[in-house]
């Protein structure tokens, strides 16, 4: 078998894209989920300082040309109660500083409104709000700058609490990716499955157009390969009347010039004329024999590759093949008996199976010693039924045996004998066809035995 030149895997490649996209997305998510929580995080606390800060300021007051400022409880309280954080503030009267923490960070070129910055004071991070308000005093137009500021412990715990909970949703929706994706690639690619099994189960001669419903992506395959189908049923059909007609065209031909040069032999006197007959004759016997057993060969090669079959008893076809070969062994003197026959039921191709048969006794009527007998048996075991078909000729050459079932392999006893190599090739395919096995050995004796053996 010829194996496809494969490069990958169609599931695999989706499934590795889909993987990719998958991963890709839970990223971004996880990205964008940390990026709005931190940013909602911030904003709270920034509204949260922004009104401490408008807090301190809105309890500023001008009494008698002068600011009064009744810092509120709540301004601070609620900056501790809200995180549990430690809170700063401080108050400067244009750049003199009047109350709380002198050296707390200072926006600068502050405007009117609220503005925030982050920074670090005490070896901690904070977050500063600041704003200021324009007041009239006996000194003239002044301004009020509030800042208030709070650490960023707890909001750098809240910001790493939404990280592990958008890490978990991410890696949630991964999970949830993987398993859709198994299901989507095996979904996409099991048309091209069943596909792969409807066309795998045909047999050798189902040459039919496949009709199950694909895609549309598929459909280009499928008529490619209804087409290839068609082109090779028309070329086994075409093979097959060839085979057909070659055999017809070549045997009668031949057999009318050995006839005819049977004839001219009996009426030639002269001794080298009659040897140069002979000789013709016996290349007329080769070259029919050749060109008959090539074209058994084919055909075997044919009915094999399309095996129909059917019930078949073994022993009446044993004897129905000895009956066809009887003339031939009456003309060498040889004589076939049929010994054991048990009855034998089995399915295969009859034709084939005759063949084989009449191939192996043809072997042994023309290798055995005349005035001799060539022994039939078919014999019932458990698990196999065996055919034995032995002769009373040389019997194979120990090193032969190996050899012999290949294409155009001969003994060496077969010097002088009629023959193309082909009758054991034919008997080991047929054999091989119907998943049995086909051995040669000698006689204790004298000969050599051919053992067909079939599974029951």
């Amino acid at each position: 078998m010829t194996h496809p030149n494969v490069r990958g895997s169609i599931r695999q490649r989706l499934l590795v894209m889909l993987l990719l996209s998958a991963a890709g997305i839970a990223i971004l998510l996880y990205a964008v989920v940390q990026s709005v929580a931190k940013q909602v995080v911030q904003e709270s606390q920034d509204n949260i300082l922004a009104a401490s800060a408008l807090s301190i300021l809105d309890s500023a007051r001008v009494i008698q040309g002068e600011i009064s400022i009744d810092l509120p409880y709540s301004s601070l309280s609620m900056l501790d109660s809200v995180i549990d954080e430690r809170a700063f503030y401080s108050v400067r009267l244009n750049d003199e500083f009047l109350s709380g923490y002198e050296d707390l960070p200072r926006i600068a070129n502050l405007s009117d409104v609220t503005e925030f910055q982050s920074a670090s004071y005490l070896g901690e991070g904070i977050r500063v709000a600041s704003t200021r308000r324009s007041f009239t005093t006996v000194d003239g137009q002044v301004y009020l700058e509030i800042s208030v500021a709070q650490t960023l412990t707890g909001l750098n715990k809240s910001i790493t609490r939404i990280s592990q909970i958008s890490l978990a949703i991410g890696f949630g929706f991964f999970v949830l990716s993987v398993l859709a994706a198994v299901v989507i690639a095996r979904s996409t690619t099991k048309p091209l499955h069943l596909l792969t099994r409807s066309v795998s189960r045909r047999g050798p001669s189902d040459l039919r157009p496949v009709a199950a419903p694909v895609p549309t992506e598929m459909a280009p395959l499928v008529v490619s390969l209804n087409n290839l189908m068609k082109r090779l049923q028309n070329s086994l059909s075409r093979s097959e009347d060839f085979i057909a007609e070659a055999a017809h065209r070549l045997r009668t031909p031949m057999a009318i010039v050995r006839t005819q040069a049977e004839v001219t032999l009996m009426r030639i006197e002269k001794e080298e004329n009659r040897q140069a007959i002979r000789e013709m004759i016996r290349a007329i016997d080769e070259t029919s024999r050749t060109a008959g057993q090539l074209l058994d060969h084919a055909m075997v090669s044919f009915r094999t590759d399309s095996l129909m079959k059917e019930t078949i008893k073994l022993d009446e076809l044993i004897v129905d093949a000895v009956h066809r070969v009887s003339p031939i062994s009456e003309l060498r003197d040889v004589e076939i008996e049929l010994q054991t026959l048990d009855k034998v039921v089995l399915a295969g191709d009859p034709i084939l199976i005759q063949n084989a048969v009449q191939n192996v006794l043809d072997n042994a009527i023309k290798y055995t010693d005349a005035d001799t007998t060539i022994t039939v048996s078919l014999v019932r075991g458990t698990e196999f039924a065996e055919i034995s078909i032995c002769d009373r000729g040389s019997g194979f050459e120990k090193n032969e045996i190996i050899h012999l079932l290949k294409r155009f392999e001969r003994g060496k006893n077969a010097s002088g004998v009629v023959g193309s190599g082909l009758g054991l090739t034919i008997v080991d395919e047929i054999m091989r066809a119907h998943d049995g096995t086909v051995s040669l050995q000698n006689n204790k004796g004298h000969g050599a035995c051919v053992i067909l053996s079939f599974p029951l």
